[in-house]
């Protein structure tokens, strides 16, 4: 049990014990002392302190539920910024990779303009031996028969053709050269932009999201502040109702014991939690936070129930329980098979007081809310599944809910 709902329940006992004490004072021959009366101003002070806490409350909440939507979505946004510099990373890398390609198609291109120019120094070596005869139409002038004349020209043809032939591969080789060490500079300068570019990206929506996370935990904190004042305001205001109800049950007990008596009945029986003549009950006090259906591109199989840790739990009708503990999902649940063939079950529960196999009643207290298992707030799941099967076959619990008289907003 929380200790909102503790202190709420405590000052609620004490509203009634003072109905029940006048009751049992009025059967005497002398009236009791009457009890404090809390003045109009007293009350409409603190009923002015718990409205005001309440939409200082309902506000964080607004503000609370606009950070929650804005973190998610910087969230989003951090993790495809994550992901484009993984993919700029990946880029980078390739063009290394191609870098280190290009750089041994350069070696290989130096390496061909070396032998080339090995080849010309080579040439012009043999031409300056052979006096440079080659070279001139004096080669051909002066062979002494037609037999040398035929191979002197042979060689000079021999000759000039390799001389073509090498100066080419000097020219392709320095071209390859130029175009590999260009390609090589550019890849590695577009990919280093573009990965800085992506860390630039991916460091800014970090600190967007570390931000965003700053400014949700501000207005949650916030948000529970004002809570704790509204906690206090409704006991305060509980006070002092429950003085004045039993100031005011004392002045009727001395114009009519019977009515005083009617009226004790009566606020005993309101403390009490109210079980539909169909014998069903809502299963917890709180706000209706998440219904039945598609969200977030899956099925919600049951409606939530936002209510602070510990509040109470109750059966939603007679049944057996067939299952209490753990539960995928829920951290802790309890399945109860009711008296009508419905398996109720209720999810995520801080605590449970009840075990296989035992009869519980509707409205009797099995177990309070809690935020265990794959949760994001404290609050109760509530499924119903008509058929009997436990893991299957669940309805929308709220207009099975209203069908069988229990009121309940939403869903």
């Amino acid at each position: 049990m929380s200790k909102r709902s503790g202190a709420l329940r405590s000052a609620l006992v004490a509203v009634v014990a003072g109905v029940v004490l006048v009751t049992s004072a009025g059967t005497a021959s002398a009236a009791p002392t009457p009890p404090p009366n809390p003045t109009d101003g007293q009350l409409g002070e603190a009923e002015a302190a718990q409205q005001a806490a309440s939409a200082e409350v309902g506000r964080l909440a607004a503000l609370v539920a606009s950070a929650e939507s804005e973190l998610e979505r910087y969230s989003v946004l951090a993790e495809a910024a994550g992901t484009a510099y993984d993919a700029a990373e990946e880029a980078l890398r390739k063009a290394q990779a191609a870098a280190e390609q290009t750089a041994a198609q350069l070696q290989a291109a130096q390496d061909a303009v070396a032998a080339a120019e090995a080849r010309i120094a080579t040439y012009s070596h043999d031409r300056y031996v052979d006096g440079n005869s080659l070279s001139s139409a004096a080669t051909l002038l002066d062979a002494g028969d037609p037999g040398e004349l035929v191979q002197r020209a042979a060689l000079l043809d021999w000759v000039a053709g390799n001389q073509l032939d090498v100066l080419g591969q000097l020219e392709v080789a320095r071209a390859q050269q130029t175009a590999a060490d260009t390609a090589a500079r550019v890849a590695r300068d577009q990919q280093a932009v573009a990965e800085q570019q992506a860390a630039d990206a991916k460091a800014a929506a970090d600190a967007q999201l570390a931000q965003q996370q700053a400014a949700f935990d501000q207005v949650n904190a916030q948000k529970a502040g004002y809570e704790q004042q509204l906690q206090a305001a409704q006991i305060h205001l509980l006070e002092l109702q429950g003085a004045r109800n039993a100031y005011e049950q004392w002045a009727a007990q001395k114009a009519a014991e019977e009515a005083a008596a009617a009226a004790a009945a009566q606020q005993a029986a309101s403390a009490t939690r109210a079980v539909t003549s169909a014998g069903y009950v809502l299963p917890a006090a709180g706000r209706t936070s998440s219904c039945y259906g598609a969200r977030w591109g899956v099925q919600h199989l049951g409606m939530d129930i936002a209510a602070p840790i510990g509040t109470p739990i109750h059966a939603a009708t007679s049944g057996v329980v067939q299952r209490a503990g753990s539960a995928t999902g829920f951290g802790l649940a309890v399945y109860i098979l009711g008296d009508d063939g419905a398996v109720t079950v209720y999810g995520h529960v801080n605590r449970y007081f009840v075990e296989v196999g035992e009869r519980v009643s509707a409205g009797e207290q099995i177990a309070e809310v809690g935020n265990r298992g794959q949760s994001t707030g404290p609050h109760l799941h509530f499924e119903v599944h008509p058929g009997g099967a436990m893991y299957s076959g669940a309805v929308n619990p709220g207009p099975w809910l209203r069908a069988r008289g229990v009121a309940i907003t939403g869903c």
